[in-house]
């Protein structure tokens, strides 16, 4: 069983910044790419940002600039800084990792529940 959990969404005013987290536990063998969509009221989920085992990120044309994504290995978690924080923004924001739980069984996307980022003033 893997389970992503993510963390950091909240209220922000135009202009901020916030921190979303996500932490994958459970039985892994090996991460590929873990990535972060949004989905905002109405709208396809979408690419954020995404970050491969060696370290290579993208970015949708909207975030790039003001927003940074990292990645713990060792922890397996990715990190995604948002700054000037727009209210085009807000949506609720899922992690994304593409996991192999063991050999043999295949590669396999996984997805947090979300979290929501509003940005407001």
């Amino acid at each position: 069983q893997v389970q992503l959990v993510e963390s950091g969404g909240g209220l922000v005013q135009p202009g901020g910044s916030l921190r979303l987290s996500c932490a994958a536990s459970g039985s892994i063998f090996s991460i590929n790419a873990m990535g972060w969509y949004r989905q905002a009221p109405g709208k396809e989920r979408e690419l954020v940002a995404r970050i491969i085992d060696g370290g290579s990120t993208n970015y949708a044309d909207s975030v790039k600039g003001r927003f940074t994504i990292s990645r713990d290995n060792a922890k397996n978690t990715v990190l995604l800084q948002m700054n000037s924080l727009e209210p085009e923004d807000t949506a609720v924001y899922y992690c994304n990792a593409y996991i192999l739980i063991a050999i043999g069984i295949g590669w396999k996307d996984y997805w947090g529940k979300g979290t929501l980022v509003t940005v407001s003033s």
